[in-house]
């Protein structure tokens, strides 16, 4: 599990959310932001192996979130950072879609453990109506399953020796 803001910055989650996004939370480009990472390091494209979709989605709950909040100055500058930097997020931004996924499916190729491939739910978290909470099930006895299990495992022992270290 993780949590996210309006911002696609990555506000919190448990150990094996943050070992399964360590190159989202170790770039210090993307400084834990998805909308970064996806549109300003080339690795996202290996990272995330729809990327294409990946790229429409983020631009399109962008926009919904910009439209709801248009005087969110953070938001602005980020979607300003965006639009300068990459031509991907231009185009898209240009098109004026606008959605918010809630459910579906997510692949991740990861550094470590590789191909992974989950259902997903984003929740509301009412206390904080800027946060958003995910949710990702692997199948039980799916590869991915097996391969959570392996990442869990090494999270826990890097965590144990105090290799990684987070807020």
């Amino acid at each position: 599990m993780w949590v996210r803001d309006r911002r696609m910055d990555l506000v919190a989650a448990n150990a094996l959310g943050r070992a399964l996004y360590a190159p989202v939370l170790d770039d210090p480009a993307s400084r834990g932001n998805t909308a970064r990472f996806t549109f300003l390091n080339p690795a996202a494209q290996n990272f995330f192996p729809d990327w294409e979709r990946n790229a429409d989605d983020i631009v399109a709950t962008l926009r919904t979130y910009a439209g709801q909040n248009p005087h969110d100055k953070p938001l602005t500058d980020l979607i300003g950072e965006l639009v300068t930097r990459s031509d991907g997020f231009r185009f898209r931004w240009s098109k004026h879609n606008v959605r918010h996924h809630r459910t579906g499916i997510k692949r991740i190729h990861h550094p470590v453990v590789g191909l992974l491939e989950f259902s997903y739910q984003a929740m509301d978290l009412p206390s904080d109506p800027d946060w958003f909470m995910f949710a990702y099930t692997a199948e039980a006895g799916s590869v991915t399953d097996e391969r959570m299990k392996l990442l869990g495992s090494l999270a826990a022992t890097e965590q144990d020796a105090g290799v990684r270290s987070r807020p």
